[in-house]
This record gives C-alpha cells, structure tokens and sequence, in this order.
C-alpha cells in the first residue's frame, strides 16, 4: 500500500487521521523550545498530508522520504521542495529551526546504532537551538501481543478493508496487513504488507538523542498515544 501513495492518502484521510491536530501540536513543542523557528523539515513526510499543515505555520518548509511514490505524491499535494532520501543518511544544503518524523517513520530502524545514526542526520540539519519532534511506535511494554486491528474506510468513492495481526519477534513487531479495495470500475484488489518495526525502549530512544547531541524529553497527549520525543539542540 505505501508504494500505492494515492491509495494509501484516501485510506487514513478516510480513516479520520487527524492531520492537522498532530501538526498544530508538533508546531506548539517546536515554538515553546525555540519560538522563532520559521522553518521545518519533516524526514517520512509520506503523502504530504503533515507538511501541508506546517506549510501554514512555518516560512519554509520541505519534505523527505524513502518512497518515490510518496516524493511525487507529496510534491503535488504541497508544491514544496520534497527530496527522496535515506533518514539514516542524508544531507540537505541547508538547517532548519526543526526537523520532525511522525507515524513511527523512526521505528523502521533496524537496531540502536540506526537509530542513532538517523538522529544525527536529523541534528546536522538543525539550526543552532533547533528542535527535532519523533513519533515512536509503541515501547516494549505497551506493545499488545496478538492484536488484530480492523477498519473499514469510504473514501474517494472506493471501500477499503483493512485487517492486521501483530505478533513480537524478539524486539521486534511483526506486522502482517491486508487490504481489500474495492470500486465499481475496478472490481476488488487485494493487497498486502508486511512491516517490521522495532521495539525500541524509552532508554534507547533518549540515548540516541544524547549521542546525538541533544537535550530529550518524552512528552504524552491524547493526539499522540505513543508519546513524543523532543530533542534540542544546543543554541550555540
């Protein structure tokens, strides 16, 4: 499905994804810790729907992702600058006031040494006293074994069916999703994905902001039910 951008956009607007509450909060964290932030670089900008939203609250913004797919999409969406690029390793020509990765984008990282790796690519992109927001998937010790999760979406006159099972491989989640999308032209298309997130402890993800360079906080609201990560950096 992520390789299937406009699908994957129409499926968690449908979804009632809340976009711009999750925007509008990450942009209040950035503002409170370096209030004349005016730019931003959102790393796993995926359809664009986030950056879209600090395009409105920032005087510069700008997008990267893995997909190409989702570099298009998002080009479109915004009409903003969006890179294709690695979050592990990747170098911009220039800092941002904050760079931020939300839906759990980080979690893709295969072990601490990524981890680590894609916070200091985040932190070498920032300007002095610059913010970097994370979503993380779920800590080791909320994460539900087993849990099947189903959806059913109307959206741009298609139904999608979603169902998931997720079960713990070491310290990682295995995550096996089925889609079924169905139209009036097309008939039913059955689709499927399998993601591997790891299951990252709090104590990893701060670390990986120290080695990084960075002061962290984890922060909870009942928009981000898996908490926030707040890095910043040093002002000079």
């Amino acid at each position: 499905m992520y390789e299937r951008g406009e699908m994957y956009e129409a499926f968690y607007r449908g979804r009632g994804k809340d976009y711009t509450g999750e925007a509008d909060l990450v942009t209040s964290l950035v503002r409170e810790r370096l209030p004349e932030a005016d730019s931003l670089l959102d790393v796993a900008c995926g359809s664009g729907d986030h950056l879209a939203r600090f395009a409105a609250s920032f005087g510069h913004v700008e997008g990267l992702d893995l997909s190409e797919d989702m570099v298009q999409l998002a080009r479109r969406n915004t009409g903003v600058p969006v890179h294709r690029g690695d979050m592990r390793d990747f170098t911009l020509d220039r800092t941002f006031g904050a760079v931020v990765s939300l839906f759990s984008g980080v979690a893709y990282c295969a072990d601490p040494d990524e981890l680590t790796a894609t916070l200091r690519s985040f932190a070498r992109h920032l300007s002095p006293g610059g913010v970097i927001v994370i979503e993380p998937f779920w800590l080791p010790e909320d994460f539900l074994e087993g849990y099947v999760g189903t959806d059913t979406v109307e959206s741009g006159g298609r139904t999608y069916v979603r169902v998931s099972h997720s079960v713990r491989d070491g310290g990682v989640s295995h995550m096996e999703v089925h889609y079924l999308v169905a139209s009036a032209e097309d008939g039913v298309t059955h689709l499927s994905d399998v993601h591997r997130t790891t299951l990252f402890t709090r104590e990893e993800y701060e670390s990986a902001f120290v080695r990084a360079g960075c002061e962290v906080e984890y922060v909870k609201h009942p928009l981000a039910p898996r908490g926030l990560f707040v890095g910043t950096a040093p002002s000079a």
